[in-house]
């Protein structure tokens, strides 16, 4: 998909933001959720009615952007998120997908630039953007967040727009993590809180800057953390997990590369 095929049009709808594709997806999947979620939302006041936005999450599960979307379609915006490209080539359901407008990644290469360009579009053009700065699953075994990539910092440095972290919890359950399938067959409770909208003023015009970009995203990421650390009500651990100290793939099913070490 390139930057000519993503809808850079201002949201409209309501919720704002949304189009066919969308109310389609929602339609669907929402009663489902509905059915087997019992939802913890809090600080809904802080994700803003109309306007560019951006909301990052902590990323545990593919059941993720289905609860988040949730959350955030029930309180006024349909969001747009940067998305691993292998889901837009999957049948029916990448057609939905690249339909709502979300953003394709081709992660750990060269065009990721491009995903870069689309996003900052969207967020210029009045939508809620929604990213998971870790990139892809945590790798730490306990769920918490690890060392996140620097395109969040990027992002909300060049745009100067809201960052909103909203920290979840439960999607793990609901789907587990690299699991074949969600589990229907029980209602779990998923937590989403929302905080404070972050700002990035202090280190604009700074995006080239791999110094600045480091603070920045670990300005994000702790936000995200201390928010996380309430839900569970426990503390994270000292030392975070960084993909780049262990020998596990950056990006994929970690978990068949440990069952092949066995």
């Amino acid at each position: 998909m390139k930057a000519a095929d993503i809808n850079y049009q201002p949201p409209s709808g309501k919720p704002l933001g949304t189009n066919g594709y969308f109310k389609f997806g929602a339609g669907v999947l929402i009663p489902i959720l509905s059915l087997i979620t019992k939802r913890d939302w809090r600080g809904m006041e802080n994700i803003p009615k109309s306007g560019p936005v951006i909301v990052v999450g902590n990323h545990i599960s593919y059941a993720d952007a289905l609860v988040f979307s949730h959350f955030l379609y029930k309180n006024g915006r349909a969001p747009r998120y940067l998305g691993k490209a292998a889901v837009f080539r999957i049948p029916i359901i990448g057609r939905i997908i690249a339909g709502s407008g979300q953003i394709p990644v081709e992660r750990e290469s060269d065009s990721a630039r491009l995903a870069l360009q689309n996003a900052i579009a969207v967020v210029q053009a009045g939508h809620c953007l929604g990213v998971y700065p870790e990139g892809t699953l945590t790798r730490d075994e306990n769920f918490w967040p690890m060392r996140a990539k620097t395109g969040i910092a990027r992002l909300a440095i060049i745009t100067q727009v809201p960052v909103v972290p909203c920290a979840q919890f439960g999607a793990q359950n609901v789907w587990p993590r690299y699991g074949k399938l969600p589990r229907f067959w029980r209602r779990t409770k998923v937590s989403i809180w929302a905080g404070e909208p972050l700002e990035f003023s202090k280190w604009k015009g700074k995006e080239e800057d791999p110094g600045a970009l480091a603070e920045a995203t670990e300005y994000v990421m702790s936000a995200l953390t201390r928010l996380l650390e309430q839900i569970r009500g426990e503390s994270a651990p000292a030392e975070i997990f960084d993909p780049h100290n262990s020998d596990l793939p950056r990006t994929g099913n970690y978990k068949k590369v440990k069952r092949a070490k066995k």
